[in-house]
């Protein structure tokens, strides 16, 4: 395997170091549809999480860098940058395979102290397809189920996840365990365009309902929800009847952000497919990643409504749970 050559260095641009230094030098693995995966080599594989906003999870892990599903609202696109690749398609076009992913999880799992949860896959999907042949999940997973007391949380949009159900209910005896399976609608043709190569949201509904049946706690994630896309009220509700029928533990929502990574490649989607909404985001996302707070709050009052109607309510406070806990107003969603 031939390996990448280092990229040019210019006289007024400084040297590449860090990541992006790795990253240049990485080896190519091999190439599929317009996707290319490559070796990266880790320093650690559990990270701080330093996020401005309030975060419910003190650890993130994830397996690999960029993602292949390519929706098109992904907020993970600028953690390609850290690597010199500013190229929106690049995050979904070449995907990097952390190297010794469970030996650096063993040598570094004494920092995490008992009430620090551990979000694994905030940034990439951790059952994309690389998974299927890497299985870098697969091994992180065996690795937390030698041992407990750990409270772990994966976020994923992929039915792939039910491959490793006798792992994950190892997992669970001796470890707080919650899977969230994200879905944002259950119309197909729209899941196709807005999550293009990820697994439909029916398949998803199964992986719920699989896990459920084998006792792990299991919720959905309507996140992100898209305003004037996804956003009816009608719509949320038929997510939430779902998941109640396929035994979700819980459901929650958040509203859709942008960074100024993620617009360069949402708005232009937008302008193709929605032309309706464009002038509408652009004026409210401007200057700014995130809608009024309003909005988030009614959001979360309507998902609170329907949790209660479709008795969605076995839980203790999960692990992901919206952070507006408001008195129902009666409203109804508008998108701006």
């Amino acid at each position: 395997m031939a390996s990448l050559p280092l990229l040019p260095i210019l006289s007024d641009k400084p040297q590449l170091i860090g990541i992006a230094r790795l990253a240049a030098q990485a080896e190519s693995l091999r190439e599929g549809h317009e996707v290319e995966y490559f070796t990266l080599p880790s320093r650690s594989l559990l990270n701080r999480c330093t996020s401005s906003r309030e975060m419910p999870f003190t650890w993130t892990i994830n397996p690999y860098r960029g993602c292949e599903f390519g929706c098109k609202y992904c907020y993970a696109r600028y953690t390609h940058e850290f690597m010199e690749m500013r190229n929106g398609a690049d995050f979904e076009q070449k995907i990097y395979v952390k190297q010794q992913a469970a030996q650096l999880l063993r040598r570094d799992l004494h920092r995490v102290k008992q009430e620090e949860a551990i979000a694994l896959g905030t940034a990439t999907d951790p059952y994309q397809p690389a998974e299927r042949r890497y299985e870098v999940t697969r091994a992180i997973l065996e690795e937390f189920a030698r041992h407990s007391g750990y409270e772990l949380g994966i976020v994923t949009k992929s039915n792939l996840v039910v491959r490793d159900l006798d792992l994950l209910r190892s997992v669970a005896k001796s470890n707080r365990l919650s899977v969230h399976v994200t879905i944002t609608t259950l119309n197909v043709d729209m899941a196709r365009i807005l999550e293009p190569r990820a697994p439909r949201p029916d398949l998803r509904l199964d992986a719920v309902r699989t896990l459920s049946a084998a006792g792990l706690r299991v919720g959905l994630s309507c996140s992100p929800v898209v305003p004037g896309i996804t956003d009816s009220p009608a719509d949320l509700e038929s997510l939430v009847r779902a998941a109640a029928e396929a035994g979700a533990d819980y459901v929650f929502a958040n509203p859709l952000f942008l960074k100024p990574c993620s617009a360069a490649v949402f708005l232009p989607f937008l302008e193709e497919n929605f032309p309706h909404l464009i002038e509408n985001y652009r004026r409210r996302y401007q200057d700014r990643a995130f809608l009024p707070s309003a909005y988030g709050k009614r959001l979360s009052q309507l998902i609170a409504r329907l949790r209660q109607k479709y008795n969605i309510t076995r839980e203790r406070r999960p692990l992901y749970a919206t952070k507006w806990p408001l008195p129902d107003s009666g409203g109804q969603l508008k998108l701006f």
